[in-house]
């Protein structure tokens, strides 16, 4: 029986971490990094403290004739992670962080088909409560350009998909293989796949600006630390549906963050029109519905 505690509180401390990764590397974007050196450096970062599960949690021996299987997930999350930094690198942080949260639904709609676990009546109206708040706080501001809007929905969309797959296979696999070693391959595969990403580079990493490295190796640490915990509860304690919901408070999370603090990252996003605030009030008054319901 999963820890109803640790789904909840994990994922929430996930998704702050999250949000405030996604405004430290949007800075270090602002100041030139780049998509694939940026992709590049998280996918490294994340291999390394992903490696420390392996003496840390231990596990059974791997079985080679399985290896398909973390490189498969690991697979999705280069994807995912390449969607994701191009919406976060073309558009503004309070849209792309809430459009990632469509994985909530999108968890719930693959558990049936895939791992055969079904989904409480509950749990889907959670889930529709937060879709719909996602799409409130996610509410452009006046005057955006529609191209960069394009751009950021259609890559957003891509990056819900395969992290919700990644989400559902981890469950499925996790038991079997063991936190321990299923995480430290699946993020080992994510990095020997993004050695192809330096072919993309627009100039050596050595030539990223010295105070860039900062703003990028912070995002990086952020982002992998969130990854440990909420993929950790997810590989150990299942209920990816109830999980995600509690982590898609991110978009929320986001939303504040760039209000009360972006100003400390040099984040335009601040002069939102009241219009945009009334509408992300009501989309947070969702988001908080859907969690009480996990909650109740």
């Amino acid at each position: 029986m999963p820890s109803q505690s640790a789904i909840v509180f994990q994922p929430l401390i996930a998704a702050l971490l999250y949000a405030l990764g996604a405004l430290v590397l949007k800075r270090s974007s602002d100041l030139g990094v780049g998509l694939w050196r940026t992709t590049f450096v998280v996918n490294m970062v994340a291999a390394l403290v992903f490696a420390l599960l392996w003496p840390l949690l231990g596990g059974p021996p791997v079985d080679r004739a399985l290896l398909w299987q973390p490189a498969l997930i690991g697979t999705l999350l280069f994807i995912g992670q390449i969607a994701q930094f191009l919406a976060l690198e073309r558009g503004d942080v309070s849209v792309a962080v809430p459009v990632f949260g469509l994985k909530v639904i999108l968890v719930a709609m693959f558990l049936p088909f895939l791992v055969g676990e079904s989904v409480s009546a509950k749990t889907w109206l959670a889930s529709l409560l937060s879709v719909l708040g996602i799409a409130l706080l996610g509410g452009r501001k006046p005057g955006a350009g529609g191209g960069n809007l394009a751009i950021t929905l259609l890559s957003g969309g891509v990056g819900a998909v395969s992290f919700a797959i990644f989400d559902v296979l981890v469950q499925k696999w996790g038991p079997s293989w063991g936190a321990g070693r299923l995480l430290p391959l699946i993020f080992a595969f994510n990095a020997l796949f993004s050695l192809s990403l330096m072919f993309g580079f627009s100039a050596p990493l050595a030539q990223i600006p010295r105070r860039a490295w900062s703003w990028l190796g912070g995002g990086a640490m952020l982002l992998s630390v969130q990854s440990v915990v909420f993929v950790g509860t997810v590989a150990k304690h299942g209920a990816a549906a109830s999980a995600n919901i509690m982590y898609a408070s991110r978009g929320l999370l986001s939303v504040l963050l760039v209000w009360v603090i972006g100003h400390w990252f040099s984040n335009s996003e601040q002069s939102l029109g009241a219009q945009v605030l009334r509408w992300r009030l009501a989309g947070a008054a969702l988001m908080l519905s859907a969690m009480m319901l996990v909650l109740w």
